[in-house]
């Protein structure tokens, strides 16, 4: 949003406003959760919207829509909120994706984390599978500084180790554990 962001003009707290913006949704993210409260972010993918993301405007449709994301209570939602509350605990700052099809991603000072998260399911292995595969599409970045995590539940943790761990270093891809109890962890070999 180059428009918006203004880069030649810095907002009145001192800071450009694509970074302002970041800001305040890192601080939304940390701070409604902490009070309880269950934050729910509606993208403009999750409404009837055009490729660059300008919504259409659909009464009928964007009402089921919302009242489909609304409804949201499955074990993606818990493993994506737990995940990006450990990825601000961690110095992390949640970003709109580059992809509107990613599910998270970070930045970090010149690192950015691209992330792929899964539920449980009955298909654990097919599902990490997937998850891989919709990584290896998001990899358009040569940079060094981007990398790539396939998020999971305890129960899919051995499914998604699956992959090599030199292959999965050689394409810079992390495989982080979330489990029942809400604590993250990174698998290591």
């Amino acid at each position: 949003m180059p428009h918006f962001d203004k880069p030649d003009r810095l907002t009145v707290s001192g800071v450009h406003r694509g970074e302002q913006r970041a800001l305040y949704d890192a601080r939304r993210d940390e701070r409604i959760p902490a009070h309880g409260l269950r934050l729910v972010v509606i993208r403009p993918a999750d409404l009837d919207a055009d490729s660059r993301g300008r919504l259409r405007r659909n009464a009928e449709g964007d009402l089921a829509a919302l009242q489909k994301v609304l409804a949201r209570a499955s074990d993606e939602d818990r493993v994506t909120d737990t995940f990006r509350t450990w990825l601000l605990a961690e110095g992390w700052t949640p970003v709109d994706p580059t992809d509107r099809w990613t599910d998270l991603e970070a930045v970090r000072g010149e690192e950015r984390l691209i992330c792929e998260v899964k539920g449980r399911t009955s298909e654990k292995g097919t599902d990490a599978d997937i998850a891989y595969g919709q990584l290896l599409r998001r990899m358009t970045s040569q940079e060094s500084h981007a990398r790539y995590a396939v998020v999971v539940p305890s129960s899919s943790a051995k499914a998604a180790a699956r992959v090599p761990a030199h292959v999965r270093r050689l394409l810079r891809i992390d495989v982080y554990e979330v489990t029942d109890d809400d604590r993250v962890c990174r698998l290591t070999d």
